[in-house]
């Protein structure tokens, strides 16, 4: 089998479709160069040295780039600060290091989300360990004390992405409109354990989200209340898949952006993704899927495009071959099972959205089964319709969002 690899036609198949996981993962349909990726089977001393130099002469080039480039676009914040942002983020006690430094610089950012931010909300914020023995982060957003919540809202981050930065202003609007909001950050994104940007096991995200949401609805302040699930991009996907697991366990469930079926022109071949899933096998972490700058894609508003760089836990590097797999596999699940999704649902998608397709929401709304189903398009919206759009835009989502919510809730009168 590996020695098939190295057999021209495979090899090109191979790299398109390396081009293609990071393609449809960010939800695009373009295809993008890519040097072939052939397996050889010469494994002699010398070979090996060579391969092993030149990855490191790389590795080398792409370090001093991404120094130059941070220092370029985050020219305002201290050499310091540029330091401590430049440390590999692989594990989740340098992220924590990065994030908890850049704080106070994040929430002095000229954003909607952080000028607005209202007043006496209550955060908390705390790890626990999950049954397979990685710490996760959670936090709560809570209204002011002597405010009636109107219910809890569970949320669940994209790719590489985290539950504080951007979703802090997000969650501070839900609260003051009287819920409890409640995040985790998925294993191995933003400030929980496990190697950075790298999923074994989509079920497993899923399992994490469930297991921690299943302890937090018994939490003194949350216990009995309407429970909602949000879900931004791929954590679009993990809500669905939550929902589908536990059908009956929430009053409805908010869907951002999602990430939820690959168009019918973009599948990749069964040879194809057989060939993707042994290379997975067998270089499950390595980072192989070209590098892209998203902030293009995802913020249509220029200044607020800007201000990604700052998210600096976020995982922007190549995607990992196994964590490819696993989206893929994720949203082909989803799409089998699109029919059984029978929550009160709301599905909001920016109509110019070039990152998860909007006619895809649309597939979702119509096949599901769910018989109060809601979908909003965004006129000229991109991706980030909560963080990236003009003002006035990202106001309307959250109200939209309260309103549906408001309209779900028993406890609203």
């Amino acid at each position: 089998m590996i020695m098939a690899l190295s057999r021209p036609s495979l090899s090109t198949k191979t790299s398109n479709l390396l081009s293609y996981s990071s393609d449809f993962l960010h939800g695009e349909a373009n295809f993008h160069k890519f040097p072939s990726f052939e397996c050889k089977t010469n494994r002699s001393v010398k070979s090996t040295f060579l391969v092993n130099q030149k990855k490191n002469q790389f590795r080398s080039v792409i370090t001093m780039a991404k120094k130059k480039t941070f220092k370029k676009m985050v020219g305002n914040v201290s050499d310091e600060l540029n330091e401590i942002a430049l440390q590999n983020l692989d594990s989740a006690p340098a992220r924590r290091r990065v994030r908890y430094a850049f704080t106070e610089v994040q929430q002095q950012l000229d954003h909607i989300l952080f000028k607005d931010s209202p007043a006496g909300i209550r955060t908390e914020e705390w790890f626990e360990r999950n049954s397979k023995g990685l710490q996760i982060f959670c936090k709560s957003w809570l209204p002011k004390s002597d405010y009636q919540m109107k219910g809890i809202v569970y949320f669940c981050h994209g790719y590489g992405d985290t539950c504080t930065f951007f979703f802090e202003g997000i969650a501070r609007a839900i609260a003051a409109s009287g819920y409890g909001v409640y995040a985790v950050d998925h294993p191995g994104f933003g400030l929980s354990e496990g190697l950075h940007g790298y999923i074994s096991s989509f079920d497993d995200l899923v399992d994490n989200v469930i297991e921690r949401f299943n302890i937090i609805k018994e939490r003194p302040e949350a216990k009995g209340l309407p429970r909602f699930l949000l879900g931004q991009s791929m954590g679009g996907a993990v809500a669905i898949k939550a929902h589908l697991k536990q059908p009956t366990a929430w009053d409805g469930v908010v869907l951002v952006a999602p990430m939820c079926k690959i168009k019918d022109d973009m599948k990749p071949s069964p040879a194809c993704a057989t060939v993707l899933t042994l290379l997975s096998n067998v270089l499950p972490k390595a980072k192989l899927v070209p590098e892209k700058d998203l902030a293009e894609l995802m913020f249509r508003d220029p200044i607020k495009k800007k201000m990604a760089v700052y998210n600096v836990i976020s995982y922007s590097g190549r995607m990992r071959l196994k964590t490819a797999v696993e989206l893929l596999n994720a949203t082909q699940d989803i799409e089998s099972q699109v029919d059984k999704v029978s929550s009160p649902l709301l599905v909001l998608h920016g109509a110019e959205d070039k990152v998860t397709d909007p006619s895809i929401s649309k597939f979702l709304y119509e096949k599901a089964a769910s018989k109060d189903k809601t979908l909003k398009l965004y006129p000229e919206g991109y991706h980030c319709i909560l963080e990236g759009e003009p003002d006035e835009r990202i106001s309307t989502v959250l109200k939209d969002i309260v309103s549906w919510l408001d309209s779900h809730s028993p406890l609203v009168k």
